[in-house]
């Protein structure tokens, strides 16, 4: 009979099926999801940190147009790769792609849009910051209420329809390029097809997932297709049928077609993770696999804040036992630890917890400890 331990143990042991190199990385996972935040590095990179021989900060960055990957949004915005990238796209029902984009777009940005795609495709790859002083469209209210450039903001919409991609980066400033759209699949079966592909990448980076959770991320797929938001349904209808999963606690679990729930133990291992991990990226299920309540608190006021503003989860074993605060100051690593419960106090785990650290200390190129 499946318990919440065991599941604990197939999160734990199929996130981390053991370093390699960055390119297999990729490949094996399809999307990292990426953040800004920088404590005490991005999210992408404490992510691949923990799957990647050798890895330092900003590796994906510096190797990106090696790595046959694209930036885009999936169920999130972060790198994908470009066998994921070619089943979201185009975003579009219509064979006439660009035509379909005009239309959802005011006259006066399509305008300007059609401008900017021309000014691209003249000059190749082209900073947002020399797009905006060639065309000068001063600012916009963003989703946010605040002000944004009217420039970048036509930009990153034909990324998002396929007509542009991101050609790399320039000290984190997204260099843009022409793409050639891509055609819209003939077959009406291929829909279906890829529907179900992109939720076998969600459950191959995710699971297992609480029936709730599955849910919300197959949903979250309107943003990577919105073409086919009508389609979700029956997406999801399939999933429930042709999933393995079973019922613990009186809750259906889902994972993979072909993988088997492990039996085995869990190294004697510190990891601490990003807060957009894959295994602890879900908070419903991190509560039910690990029996307490983690929050993201980047964006809590101070004053409000219970574990830190980028509190990152400590798995010890199979197990979510704390949090860590990490910080450089004077070109070291220090960290504040976090307990949920009872401290641990065995002496593996603190010599495990400082392996960590130190490792921590070399993906960031600081001084030892």
């Amino acid at each position: 009979m499946l318990t919440i331990e065991a599941l604990r143990r197939f999160a734990v042991s199929r996130n981390f099926p053991g370093p390699t190199s960055l390119r297999i990385a990729l490949q094996r996972m399809g999307f990292v999801q990426a953040d800004p935040i920088r404590a005490p590095a991005r999210a992408q990179d404490l992510i691949l940190r923990q799957r990647v021989n050798n890895y330092h900060a900003g590796d994906l960055e510096r190797s990106y147009t090696k790595l046959d990957i694209e930036e885009d949004f999936f169920i999130n915005y972060g790198y994908v790769t470009t066998t994921l990238h070619r089943l979201m796209h185009p975003r579009s029902n219509s064979s006439e792609l660009i035509d379909d984009v005009w239309k959802a777009l005011p006259l006066a940005q399509r305008r300007r849009a059609k401008r900017i795609l021309d000014f691209v495709n003249e000059r190749g790859t082209v900073h947002p910051r020399e797009v905006d002083e060639y065309f000068s469209h001063g600012k916009i209210t963003n989703y946010w209420g605040g002000s944004s450039n009217a420039t970048t903001h036509l930009l990153d919409a034909l990324h998002y329809h396929g007509m542009l991609r991101i050609v790399r980066r320039d000290k984190g400033i997204r260099l843009y390029g022409a793409r050639n759209p891509a055609a819209a699949p003939a077959d009406p079966n291929e829909r279906d097809l890829r529907l179900d592909a992109l939720a076998d990448v969600i459950l191959s980076i995710y699971a297992p997932l609480p029936s709730a959770t599955l849910w919300f991320y197959l949903r979250r797929l309107r943003y990577a297709v919105p073409h086919w938001e009508k389609a979700l349904k029956g997406m999801l209808d399939r999933a429930k049928q042709r999933l393995p999963h079973e019922q613990v606690d009186k809750q259906d679990w889902y994972w993979p077609v072909g993988e088997k729930i492990p039996r085995r133990s869990v190294s004697d291992t510190v990891r601490l993770l990003a807060p957009f991990d894959p295994l602890v990226h879900d908070r419903a299920r991190f509560e039910l696999l690990w029996g307490w309540s983690y929050r993201f608190e980047a964006y809590t006021p101070a004053a409000k804040r219970k574990l830190g503003y980028y509190a990152m989860p400590m798995l010890w074993r199979d197990e979510i036992v704390g949090w860590a605060n990490l910080s450089v100051k004077e070109g070291r690593l220090h960290s504040e630890i976090g307990f949920a419960g009872t401290p641990v106090r065995e002496k593996t785990f603190k010599r495990e917890l400082d392996r960590e650290l130190n490792s921590i200390s070399a993906f960031l190129r600081l001084q030892s400890r």
